[in-house]
């Protein structure tokens, strides 16, 4: 009776171990294994194996690399920059769209929005779905000359520009500003050495890829965000069921604070002197050119690429009219 009773205790304990559904995914984090978008994935990873998914993880340094591994079959799934994941989903590949999200308290109310059921439908596209979304930072612009605080003062200047970015390329060309082919393993490289006079990145680089060496005695980071990054797990949508996958988005939006508490440390950590401030009425103008150059993005007009989702940025104008009802743009005959 009691061999019976073990044996009984023992298929409790593995049935759920052997129900458990192995996935892989190729995690980008420019740090590798040591580096906080690793650790995190790995939270959300530990966590989703109380709802029978085992993601097996492997860590990238080249994001080119882990989005091309996974376009080869070697992984189910693939953690990475929502400007990698826009072949896969446009909608929540811009997220990013230049000067979308001028605050962190709009980015909030965005990904609550995207983890509801109601969502799940444009969570699919082209035989691909985005499992999770979590914040990466907002991304400044570091310059070595402090005087380089408007857009006129871009013009001929050098920037490190991903070379996949399209929209960075065609905000780049419209301030007449120079394109200096980069990705994310040289662009801070090109910074540090001055081959570059400006790069684009989350304040989280600051020590991490010692940009402060770039910034020098003479620079600064540029006080505004230029749009707001995130981290993007995204599988073919046959690996996970529905139910599941809803599942995933949810717990990948619990992570939501820490993600903030991280990039807020990140962030507090500049000395306040690096920062170069801009008075609010240059802000204005500067939303108007964005948002003028987003619709150009959206449509594909003059010579812009079309790689904005309508939807999206239909989503992220009714998200900034809600916080700043008074904005011009929220009576605009041109609304997003």
């Amino acid at each position: 009776m009691i061999r019976k009773s073990l044996a009984v205790l023992s298929l409790a304990v593995v049935a759920p171990l052997a129900s458990a559904q192995s996935v892989s995914m190729c995690v980008f984090d420019v740090i590798g294994a040591n580096g906080d978008v690793y650790n995190l994935v790995k939270d959300y990873a530990l966590e989703m194996k109380a709802h029978g998914v085992d993601f097996e993880l492997k860590p990238y340094t080249d994001e080119g690399v882990a989005v091309g591994d996974f376009n080869a079959g070697q992984c189910d799934a693939v953690a990475a920059t929502d400007i990698r994941i826009r072949p896969f989903n446009r909608f929540t590949g811009s997220i990013s769209a230049v000067g979308a999200l001028p605050t962190y308290d709009d980015l909030q109310t965005l990904l609550a929005t995207l983890a509801q059921p109601k969502a799940a439908s444009l969570m699919k596209e082209n035989g691909y779905e985005v499992l999770g979304i979590v914040p990466a930072g907002a991304g400044y612009l570091f310059v070595n000359d402090r005087t380089i605080d408007t857009a006129g003062e871009l013009a001929g200047k050098r920037v490190a520009t991903l070379d996949y970015q399209k929209d960075a390329i065609h905000m780049v060309n419209y301030v007449k500003a120079t394109v200096v082919p980069s990705d994310i393993t040289n662009f801070a490289g090109k910074f540090n050495n001055g081959s570059v006079d400006t790069a684009y990145s989350p304040a989280f680089a600051y020590e991490a890829l010692e940009l402060y060496k770039g910034i020098g005695d003479k620079g600064g980071i540029v006080d505004y965000p230029l749009a707001q990054l995130t981290v993007q797990i995204v599988a073919r949508d046959e690996v996970l069921e529905d139910e599941l996958a809803q599942k995933s988005r949810e717990v990948a939006w619990g992570f939501y604070p820490q993600a903030m508490r991280l990039i807020a440390s990140q962030e507090k950590a500049i000395p306040d002197a690096q920062w170069i401030r801009i008075p609010d009425k240059d802000i204005i103008g500067y939303q108007e050119m964005f948002r003028e150059n987003r619709l150009e993005m959206r449509d594909g007009l003059n010579g812009a690429p079309d790689v904005y989702s309508p939807k999206m940025l239909n989503l992220l104008s009714k998200i900034r009219c809600a916080s700043n009802p008074g904005a011009s743009e929220c009576t605009a005959d041109n609304r997003e």
